[in-house]
């Protein structure tokens, strides 16, 4: 019989607490570690829709990126969004883990996996670890051949999950580019970093107007580079969860894990102008 505390193990052998940033927080939010698991469910975001899927497919464990209680909140009462997720985990005897920023620096994390999906070369992390530099924050390395950057943009576009905003690119479109720096999820506190300066291309979340306007006033000193585009957060991190349940299914044979296709992409449509 696998337990909770079986997976536990494992995932914190997969993605240690210990990676997780300080202001971060991982690791089980609700469950009892001696109940037995058959089934587990993946997804980015720990809402309302992704609770409902796990319960109606019979999950016993929910593992999310993005953690439920990430700042402190003064009550549970089901009058609240987490109150109310909370509940209906714990009377379905369903658990919850967190794997966020721990998920991050791995070579199988958010970053690493875009990066595969790339197939770029010569990686490393844009923001190493000090005890071992193989893992850190974010990835950079060179495409298999130059490309453009509007090409690079719809190869974007078929590797993410659609979403309404879909991919948003500052730069000429026939611009050659072949190093890339990325970060899945929110990256732009790496705009400045030496690594990213010295790309040709940085991808990356949730740019917002004035980070992504200094640095592209700033790239124009230096020539235009680097160029920026702007992807769905949720997307971007989206694909870390079929890697993770690879793991885990190679880890726990047994297991029944699976990998929600639900967008939790916060915007429904977008108007052209």
């Amino acid at each position: 019989m696998t337990t909770l505390q079986h997976v536990l193990d494992t995932i914190e052998s997969l993605w240690p607490a210990r990676r997780a940033e300080a202001w971060d927080s991982v690791g089980l939010v609700t469950g009892d570690p001696d109940a037995p698991i058959e089934r587990v469910l993946l997804a980015v975001d720990a809402v309302d829709e992704t609770i409902g899927e796990a319960l109606d497919t019979g999950a016993e464990l929910l593992l999310t990126h993005h953690p439920l209680l990430l700042r402190g909140v003064t009550t549970v009462a089901e009058t609240t969004y987490k109150g109310r997720v909370l509940a209906r985990l714990i009377r379905g005897g369903c658990a919850l883990v967190a794997a966020h920023t721990n998920a991050d620096v791995v070579e199988r994390g958010t970053s690493g996996e875009l990066a595969r999906r790339l197939r770029l070369t010569n990686q490393r992390p844009i923001v190493p670890a000090r005890d071992e530099p193989e893992l850190g924050l974010g990835r950079v390395g060179d495409l298999p051949e130059p490309t453009t950057l509007g090409q690079l943009a719809g190869a974007l576009a078929r590797i993410l999950p659609a979403t309404a905003t879909g991919i948003r690119a500052a730069g000429e479109y026939q611009a050659e580019v072949r190093r890339v720096a990325l970060c899945g999820g929110a990256g732009d506190s790496l705009l400045a970093d030496g690594a990213v300066l010295g790309a040709d291309v940085y991808i990356t979340s949730d740019l917002r107007h004035h980070p992504a306007s200094e640095a592209i006033e700033q790239a124009r000193l230096r020539g235009g580079r680097p160029f920026l585009i702007d992807t769905s957060h949720w997307a971007s991190e989206w694909l870390w969860l079929e890697a993770a349940a690879a793991q885990l299914r190679d880890a726990h044979p047994a297991l029944e894990v699976t990998v929600s296709e639900r967008s939790t992409d916060p915007w429904d449509f977008a108007i052209p102008q």
